[in-house]
């Protein structure tokens, strides 16, 4: 894995993010990973129009969230996403920290796989384009 691959993002949960136990719930979470994901993939010119242009959905078939510590109203994230796999699906994890303390609160993974447009049919190795524009070769 390279660090290259990576992109921190931050986000401050707002008033709508809290749930009555005066956390962010959980659901917004995902959230946070999405916002991350779409500028990690924006970064290497192979967003959401950059991939349907290129001929493929990537839809996500897993996620996984692991909970460490609540986050609160107000409170600065640094949302990393780290590109992990790429050769037969895209692996992206992340882990989500305080801003000032970088103590982790959260880490995740999704995993998303090419799906032809055209023909709706999933790709077992994921297309030349998704190498090409991460620069990581055939």
């Amino acid at each position: 894995m390279t660090s290259a691959l990576s992109h921190d993002i931050e986000v401050v949960p707002a008033f709508y993010d809290i749930d009555p136990m005066e956390v962010v719930w959980h659901g917004h979470y995902v959230k946070y990973l999405e916002v991350a994901r779409s500028a990690l993939l924006k970064k290497y010119d192979y967003d959401y129009p950059r991939m349907r242009e290129s001929g493929f959905a990537w839809p996500i078939v897993d996620m996984r969230l692991k909970y460490v510590r609540p986050a609160h109203l107000g409170q600065r994230l640094i949302v990393r996403a780290t590109i992990v796999e790429w050769e037969s699906r895209l692996r992206i994890d992340y882990l989500i920290r305080d801003a000032v303390t970088e103590s982790k609160l959260s880490q995740a993974h999704t995993i998303q796989v090419a799906v032809e447009l055209a023909t709706g049919e999933m790709r077992y190795v994921c297309p030349p384009v998704l190498w090409q524009r991460l620069g990581v070769g055939t």
